[in-house]
C-alpha cells in the first residue's frame, strides 16, 4: 500500500493544499497523520476540515494538539508558541476539540510504528535530532519503520544493529527488514531545514520504498494571513526562510 505521511501542518492551508495537489498524483491508498495540524499559522479550523475529509488511517497528537487541548501546559512552549496556542483555543468550536481529542499519542503494528516526538516516552514529545537521539527511539522499536515528525527537519536515521547511520533523502530510499528506521517526513506547515517548501513523504510498503519531496506553495499569502490574525510575527516571517 502506498502512503502519505503528513506532519506538522501547523495551519498553514497554503501549504496543506499544496500537497495535497502534488499528491494527487502520486496513486495514494492512504494517510498517516503524524501530528500538530494545529499551532503557528491562521487556519487550523480549515486544515483539519481537509485532514477529516481524507480520513487517515491514523491520527497522531502533537504537541500543539495537546496545548489546545489543555493536556501540555503552555509553560512547556516558546513564546510564539504559547501565543499561537492562546490563538488557536479561542477559534476551535466543539466538534473541532472533539476530533483533536481522537488522536493517539502513539501507533504500532506489526509493519510500523507512529509517534510525534520521540518514541522513549512520547507523552514528553523529545525531539530526535541526531544519531544518539534516533538510538534511544530505535531501542524501544518493536518493529523496523517508525516515522516521526516534532522537529521540522526531514530525515532518515538507520540502525544496522550496531551503528546508526543518516541516510541520504535526495531519492528514492529503500527499506531493508533486517535494520531499523527512524524517518521524519519534515514539516508541511513550518519547514526548519533551510528550505522554505512543504515537506512530506510516501511510503510504499510493498516495494519497501520511501520518499521525502518538497512542493512550493504560496507563501505570501499563508504570511499576510498570519499578520492579519495578529498571530506573532516571527511566526509569518520565518516562513519564507525555512526555520
Amino acid at each position: 500500500m502506498r502512503y502519505a505521511i503528513l506532519s506538522d501542518i501547523h495551519g498553514n492551508l497554503e501549504a496543506l493544499e499544496a500537497v495535497m495537489d502534488a499528491l494527487s498524483a502520486e496513486s495514494v491508498e492512504a494517510y498517516l497523520s503524524i501530528g500538530d495540524v494545529v499551532g503557528y499559522g491562521a487556519n487550523p479550523k480549515e486544515c483539519i476540515n481537509i485532514l477529516r475529509s481524507l480520513e487517515p488511517e491514523v491520527l497522531i497528537a502533537g504537541n500543539h494538539e495537546w496545548g489546545v487541548l489543555g493536556l501540555k501546559g503552555l509553560e512547556d512552549f516558546a513564546e510564539t508558541a504559547r501565543g499561537a496556542i492562546s490563538w488557536t483555543k479561542k477559534i476551535m468550536d466543539k466538534e473541532d476539540l472533539e476530533y483533536l481529542k481522537s488522536f493517539s499519542i502513539l501507533y504500532e503494528d506489526e509493519k510500523m510504528t507512529l509517534v510525534h516526538g520521540s518514541l522513549y516516552m512520547p507523552e514528553e514529545f523529545y525531539y530526535i535530532l541526531n544519531t544518539d537521539d534516533a538510538y534511544i527511539a530505535i531501542k524501544e522499536m518493536k518493529n523496523f519503520v517508525c516515522f516521526v515528525g516534532h522537529s521540522h527537519v526531514g530525515g532518515i536515521f538507520a540502525y544496522n544493529h550496531k551503528d546508526v547511520e543518516v541516510i541520504e533523502i535526495d531519492e528514492v530510499v529503500r527499506i531493508d527488514p533486517d535494520r531499523r528506521y527512524i524517518i521524519n517526513s519534515g514539516s508541511i506547515g513550518q519547514p526548519r531545514n533551510g528550505d522554505p517548501r512543504a515537506s512530506y513523504a510516501v511510503y510504499d510498503d510493498e516495494e519497501s520504498t520511501v520518499e521525502i519531496k518538497r512542493v512550493a506553495y504560496d507563501i505570501k499569502k499563508a504570511q499576510e494571513k498570519i499578520l492579519k490574525a495578529e498571530l506573532p510575527p516571527q511566526l509569518a516571517y520565518r516562513l519564507s526562510e525555512g526555520r
